[in-house]
């Protein structure tokens, strides 16, 4: 769900990865083939446990991961729907794993993602204002079910380790939450900052394109789905995202005949998609895999089995993905090349 942009808002793609990024990219790569080596043993271990893999014990991980990346496709179709664009079922799955290999081909490869992404849904008849909101709200509630898996996973963790410092700062932002829910009682306040809101949005554009098309949307929504009740569905989706994608970790581990850390699952795959989600390399290639086997090894997981969990659940959920991403990002080109003469 992302009124209308600026006029060339179409015709812009983000820029190249600047130079500072392409050197943290080849310096985090670099210190991890340096882990690597200095840790060949336990990959040789960790490969020699990968060949013995159950493959029916696979399947499940693959079936997880699978429905997680449907859940995320049927959140954006929703909002589309919502705003008044039909979208097929399939459409929205091949543009969403298009969009994640576009993003886990270059540092900084969610910015590319959704540029692309913003073409193909104008290109299939979403205006400027529905699109940019169903990007903008949907990344939103990724970003919010993410912070509740955690939060839920904090508290199953129980005392002790990465759970305790993220709880204390989960309370610090649920007692800040609270205290300003609690000055904007106040009706002075609102009526000061809508007037200070409205100061910022006259005297800049974009600001005040980018609400204007939120309000829009939300307009639309309304119209289509009425109450708080209907936005429940798509929220449920996306924290089913999570979920599964934890699932899938989850399966990895017991397709490797290594026991799960129950209470540390939701923690560990929801503090792993940190750094996978900031691109700072392409994929969050050895990061995702340095920071994943850390968590495991610090819940009671051998080091050589953690990286061959690690190792696992990047196959499932990177590598497999990719060569169908590329796949259905060429079949989109080409029909839209087609479509376009």
């Amino acid at each position: 769900m992302r009124d209308s942009g600026p006029p060339a808002a179409e015709s812009r793609t983000p820029g190249r990865p600047g130079r500072w990024a392409w050197l943290l990219a080849v310096l985090l790569v670099g210190g991890a083939v340096l882990i690597g080596l200095s840790r060949r043993d336990e990959l040789f271990d960790a490969f020699h446990q990968l060949a013995r893999v159950h493959w029916p014990k696979l399947a499940v991980a693959l079936l997880c991961e699978a429905w997680s990346l449907l859940c995320l496709a049927a959140v954006q179709r929703w909002l589309l729907l919502a705003g008044g664009l039909r979208v097929g079922r399939g459409t929205i799955n091949s543009l969403n794993l298009a969009s994640n290999a576009v993003a886990g081909a270059l540092p900084g490869g969610a910015a590319f993602s959704a540029a692309w992404m913003y073409r193909e849904l104008r290109r299939r008849g979403g205006e400027q204002a529905l699109v940019a909101a169903v990007l903008v709200v949907s990344g939103a509630l990724s970003a919010v079910t993410l912070v509740v898996e955690l939060a839920v996973g904090a508290l199953l963790a129980g005392a002790g380790g990465p759970g305790q410092p993220l709880r204390r700062v989960l309370v610090g932002l649920a007692a800040t939450l609270l205290v300003t829910l609690l000055i904007f009682r106040s009706t002075r306040v609102r009526r000061g900052v809508v007037r200070r809101w409205r100061r910022l949005r006259d005297r800049h554009r974009r600001i005040g394109r980018a609400s204007a098309a939120l309000a829009r949307v939300v307009h639309q929504a309304r119209s289509v789905e009425p109450g708080i009740k209907p936005w429940l569905w798509p929220y449920l989706l996306a924290q089913l995202n999570w979920l599964l994608d934890a699932a899938s970790l989850a399966a990895c581990l017991w397709a490797l005949d290594i026991a799960v850390p129950w209470r540390g699952l939701l923690l560990v795959s929801g503090l792993g998609q940190i750094p996978a989600s900031t691109r700072i390399t392409p994929g969050g290639l050895g990061v995702t895999e340095t920071s994943l086997a850390a968590l495991l090894v610090f819940y009671g997981i051998h080091s050589d089995e953690a990286i061959a969990a690690t190792l696992l659940y990047r196959i499932v959920s990177y590598w497999l993905l990719q060569p169908l991403g590329w796949a259905c990002w060429l079949a989109l080109t080409l029909h839209g090349r087609r479509g376009s003469r």
